[in-house]
């Protein structure tokens, strides 16, 4: 036996049992295989990576998987020549059905023999990268993910329960990655290429997507997917995870009957458009609602809804519509309730002006770290309108428009939890007076998880007449008065 089926056998310079003599050679031989005293030190160092070698060799994981993905593309390739171009994708039945046909004659004319679980992964893989969205399709379809990570072809990263993780998937290169691109923006009429290398658009489902490609990103295309619940979260579900309590939806319910102008504020992933769709149920059915974002996230299932989305700029630079656009449009649509997905710059001066003039029970979203920076980053939105006003006199406009902050935040343990509910009063000099109404308690620390209570502070907010006076009696165990905590 040769001394690399030796250590191929394990049998090295140890001399280890299962090595045999050549035939015809007596025990104790010169074809006997030597001890380990009988080698040198650098003998002994090279049969040891000689076995390392032949060991990678053996295992070849790196060309097992080279010759899967020249197998995919091989089927891949002769799949699409044979398919009719002309194949409505829309019908995903019937097309997969008829891929499914021409894959397994495809395999039978190439004596292509796969274990079942082999065969059906490879199949699954070619319907999603001719049907969906390639190797994102089994991330999108997993309703524990939350969000989806891509930078880069070769680093996928996912989130569950508010932990990252990487995924056990990747894609071929960078050019993978752009035509799985090209798929989600394209049905949007939007474009990502290098002139215009940054976009934000939506799946199919209304999942928000955003991607850089490069030059701007320099690890390659780089997409982030913050999934939609396929059944949209409802009251019952915040409650059950401890977002929100049973009395802070009542009096919130309270206030949105009532028409009280509301901000939903929290840090990016905190939840303040999941809080936002839920709010936007209490909404009567018989209002008109025009809803304006930039990519349409908002689910209302109210019957008399306009939902309206900003537009880039086209390849010529020209055509852009704006959130501010659609503002000011909005005002001539008659509508009872305007909700903005999200201020980020001047539209907030006309959302204010919305809100001061009979569009009460108006809702938007703000980035912000507590209710007090929420006033200040809506005064610097106001200022970035290019309208030179007085701070004071945009103060004034805050604190006659807004009525009531809801802040949101996601804890260190990725729980996203209410933890302040503040009105805002009005103005008391040159300054803003607010007051919390609820406000988190953390208790402590449990097994990696934060426990605490949103609790009432035993303060009643002025508005408490304007909820009366919509037919809705809050008890004032409700604002924690004649309750002890």
């Amino acid at each position: 036996m040769s001394l690399l089926k030796r250590i191929e056998k394990g049998g090295g310079a140890t001399g280890g049992g299962g090595n045999e003599p050549p035939q015809g050679a007596s025990s104790g031989s010169a074809f006997d295989a030597p001890s380990g005293a009988e080698f040198s030190q650098e003998e002994s160092s090279r049969l040891s990576a000689m076995r390392n070698r032949t060991q990678q060799v053996a295992g070849r994981p790196q060309s097992r998987e080279n010759a899967y993905v020249d197998l995919k593309s091989r089927v891949q390739t002769r799949l699409l020549s044979e398919l009719d171009q002309s194949t409505d994708l829309s019908r995903k039945s019937e097309v997969r059905a008829h891929i499914e046909e021409l894959f397994n004659a495809i395999l039978a004319e190439e004596s292509m023999v796969l274990a079942r679980q082999e065969r059906q992964r490879l199949f699954e893989t070619i319907v999603a990268e001719i049907m969906g969205f390639g190797p994102l399709e089994p991330l999108l379809a997993d309703e524990s993910i939350t969000e989806i990570m891509v930078n880069g072809p070769k680093n996928i990263f996912i989130e569950r329960k508010g932990t990252i993780t990487r995924a056990n998937v990747t894609f071929e290169d960078d050019d993978h990655v752009l035509r799985i691109l090209d798929r989600i923006v394209a049905p949007l009429g939007r474009r990502i290429d290098e002139s215009s290398p940054m976009v934000d658009a939506r799946l199919p489902d209304g999942s928000r997507v955003n991607a850089v490609i490069r030059p701007v990103s320099l690890v390659g295309p780089t997409i982030t997917i913050r999934k939609f619940f396929k059944k949209p979260l409802t009251v019952e579900d915040l409650i059950k995870f401890g977002s929100v309590t049973k009395e802070i939806i009542e009096f919130l319910r309270a206030c949105i009957i009532a028409r009280l102008n509301i901000v939903v504020s929290g840090g990016t992933g905190s939840g303040k458009t999941t809080l936002l769709n839920v709010l936007s149920g209490f909404i009567p059915n018989n209002e008109r609602i025009v809803t304006i974002e930039n990519a349409a996230e908002l689910q209302l299932r109210q019957e008399h809804v306009v939902t309206l989305e900003s537009r880039p700029a086209n390849i010529e630079g020209r055509g852009a519509i704006t959130i501010q656009d659609l503002v000011v449009n909005s005002l001539r649509m008659r509508p009872d309730r305007i909700i903005v997905g999200e201020c980020r710059a001047g539209e907030a001066l006309d959302m204010l002006q919305a809100m001061n003039t009979g569009h009460d029970g108006s809702m938007t979203t703000a980035h912000s770290n507590s209710p007090r920076d929420t006033l200040a980053r809506l005064e610097v939105m106001c200022l970035m309108a290019g309208m030179d006003l007085p701070v004071r006199a945009i103060r004034e406009q805050v604190a006659s428009a807004l009525d009531l902050v809801v802040h949101q935040e996601r804890l260190r343990d990725g729980s996203r939890k209410v933890v302040k509910i503040t009105e805002v009063q009005g103005m008391e000099g040159d300054m803003i007076t607010m007051s919390d109404i609820f406000e988190f308690e953390q208790i402590g620390v449990e097994a990696g998880r934060i426990i605490g209570r949103i609790r009432p502070t035993g303060i009643r907010p002025k508005f408490t007449d304007r909820i009366e006076a919509a037919g809705i009696y809050l008890p004032p165990s409700v604002f924690g008065l004649g309750k002890s905590y």
